[in-house]
């Protein structure tokens, strides 16, 4: 049975993303978008709610995506599961790690699929990676996550209001990828926030995990080229970076051979397996890990402009 999907969010990730992937999916059918200012092209019938979707076409929509900024999303994911319809959830899946325990209570309790995806997580390096490290002991974790918040945020004020992340938007996919390759839970002891003059959410960002050399640097400010890496040693000498947000891995110094980067296609894939059997997948320790940052965080002001 097709699995009619309707977009709630129809921003760029939506259309560069989710609705290339769900039309390349043939277990998935775009019937419907949810966007308040509109989305002529779409090439669907689009709502400015979910509510008014509801009405519109009642018993026509199986699953939503929701792509709209993670402020907003706990309250229309809510109504979704009240809805019976199953839900993915873009990054970060909601504001809160209180709010994504509250919909995954909320889920489990109706039955309903509930999908907080990830999309690093299915970038080609980090399976192998993670195989790669299975039985090891790490030794070091060095996080260096930088680019510019001009080149890739343009005129996206809402991520640095409350809840909008700053330069965690993007950050969080590093840790989202680190969840996924190590079996031990990261402890944050150390770490400063560096805030725009008048913005609420950080422009850069420091971490220091319990355990000796286990380090997470994020910047925005960052004017050359971008760097997305994760690079770990572990107890036995070896060596595993994870480059360019994983779509490169380099073992001991040589470069592996990987499949295409094709991350969204692969969580529509599995948000299809998922939808059949109305189960629940969602992995909380990226919020997690934020959320124990900014209870110790050091903040300071910069001038630099967010």
């Amino acid at each position: 049975m097709t699995i009619r999907m309707a977009i709630i969010g129809y921003g760029k990730i939506a259309r560069t993303e989710h609705a290339p992937a769900i039309a390349a999916n043939p277990d998935f059918e775009l019937v419907a978008v949810v966007s308040p200012h509109g989305a002529a092209d779409a090439g669907v019938p689009v709502f400015a709610s979910l509510t008014a979707l509801l009405a519109a076409m009642p018993g026509e929509v199986d699953a939503v995506v929701l792509s709209t900024p993670p402020r907003v999303r706990r309250a229309i994911a809510a109504q979704a599961i009240g809805a019976g319809l199953a839900v993915l959830l873009e990054k970060p899946p909601t504001a809160t790690l209180g709010e994504l325990q509250g919909l995954i209570a909320q889920a489990r309790a109706a039955g309903t699929c509930l999908f907080a995806a990830w999309h690093s997580q299915y970038a080609p390096a980090v399976a192998p990676a993670a195989a790669l490290l299975a039985g090891e002991q790490l030794a070091s974790l060095a996080i260096d996550w930088r680019e510019d918040v001009t080149k890739w945020h343009p005129g996206q004020d809402w991520i640095w209001e409350e809840g909008g992340f700053g330069v965690f938007d993007t950050g969080v996919n590093a840790l989202s990828i680190v969840s996924a390759l190590l079996p031990e839970r990261l402890v944050v002891e150390e770490a400063q926030l560096v805030i725009p003059a008048g913005r609420q959410a950080p422009i850069a960002a420091t971490l220091r995990f319990a355990g000796r050399n286990r380090t997470a640097r994020f910047d925005w400010r960052e004017k050359g080229e971008e760097a997305w890496s994760i690079r770990l040693a572990t107890r036995s000498g070896r060596e595993v970076a994870l480059e360019a947000g994983g779509a490169r891995l380099v073992v001991d110094g040589a470069e592996q051979p990987l499949g295409p980067f094709a991350e969204y296609p692969a969580i529509y894939a599995r948000f299809a397996q998922l939808v059949r059997a109305c189960a629940i997948e969602v992995d909380c320790e990226p919020m997690r890990i934020l959320a124990d940052t900014a209870l110790i965080a050091r903040r300071t002001v910069t001038g630099d402009r967010g």
